[in-house]
């Protein structure tokens, strides 16, 4: 008997959503993502805090900024010696809503990359799905800079990213089920919203059948799981970004995956074709409570991990 992780790599690329190697080594993803969130919490780890300090001594001169970019490249460098594919690395959420400036801190940290002696094809470059940041992305990718938009939590954002020729989107799963469980309160029934039934799982449905209907050549990557059944209710998605917790789980579980999204069947049931531009884009997101609040929500948390880091950059750069 197989485990239902071995399993689910048979229809889906699975991605490892963390900073932590020992996991990535466990779990042998293809691909892993970071976070302001995630690099936060493995640079407090004692493992990991000598690349911190290494990063410091390694650039006395730098700013801020160049110091939490310094530290980002640190670990997609190290994350790269592990996984065999490429590395999402987050451009500050601080920046969300300036498409310049995101533009040149992304070339800043390809560059970075570049001149640690790792190919751009192995980065992928992680910006806020805001129309700022969408605009910032279509102009990477014609530099050549591949980028993977997050935050995404609608359709709308994602056709966006799609007319932006973006290489990848990752659409959250579990931050949705949050709000809808959340609006519901206790008339919420669990078992009514379980797998295919997940509001997170519809809603990655109905991109994965859009992108496939039409051809979007964009990758979709399933990403902020809460449990292994929103997980395999997305088997066949083109990849999932799964936490340590929940590879483990998977791994430790014998069992059957089955296929639950496919492109043919997504082409025989076409959904209607829908136009997107700046207004159309705004318009829509701003209908769909769930995606405005939680795409606002997200931005400011990853700003307020990335003031943290910020912080423990600083206190540790005066000791060293």
């Amino acid at each position: 008997m197989t485990t239902l992780l071995d399993s689910l790599r048979q229809y889906t690329t699975v991605v490892a959503d963390t900073g932590d190697f020992e996991a990535m080594k466990a779990f042998k993803p293809t691909d892993a993502t970071t976070n302001p969130s995630l690099i936060l919490n493995a640079v407090q780890q004692p493992a990991y805090q000598h690349l911190l300090v290494e990063t410091i001594k390694q650039h006395p001169n730098a700013n801020a900024a160049e110091l939490n970019d310094a530290l980002l490249v640190a670990f997609g460098k190290a994350i790269l010696d592990i996984v065999p594919g490429r590395v999402s690395t987050e451009i500050d959420a601080r920046l969300s809503f300036d498409t310049q400036a995101s533009i040149e801190r992304a070339r800043y940290i390809i560059q970075q990359y570049e001149q640690a002696g790792i190919d751009r094809s192995r980065v992928l470059i992680k910006l806020a799905s805001t129309w700022e940041g969408i605009q910032a992305a279509k102009q990477l990718q014609n530099e050549g800079i591949q980028c993977n938009l997050t935050l995404l939590f609608c359709l709308a954002q994602a056709i966006a990213c799609a007319q932006a020729k973006v290489t990848l989107i990752s659409p959250f799963v579990g931050r949705i089920y949050d709000w809808y469980k959340k609006q519901a309160g206790t008339s919420w029934d669990e078992a009514a919203h379980a797998g295919v039934n997940d509001p997170g799982v519809k809603s990655v449905r109905q991109i994965y059948d859009y992108f496939k209907a039409y051809d979007v050549k964009t990758e979709i990557m399933g990403a902020s799981f809460r449990n292994t059944g929103q997980i395999l209710a997305l088997a066949g998605c083109d990849l999932l970004t799964i936490s340590p917790g929940l590879l483990s789980e998977l791994a430790n579980t014998q069992g059957e995956v089955t296929k639950h999204l496919d492109a043919t069947q997504s082409k025989h049931a076409a959904p209607e074709w829908q136009a997107s531009n700046e207004i159309v884009f705004r318009t829509d997101l701003n209908a769909d409570a769930m995606a405005t609040e939680k795409l606002a929500e997200g931005i400011r948390f990853f700003i307020r991990d990335a003031i943290a880091l910020d912080q423990l950059i600083a206190q540790t750069k005066a000791r060293v």
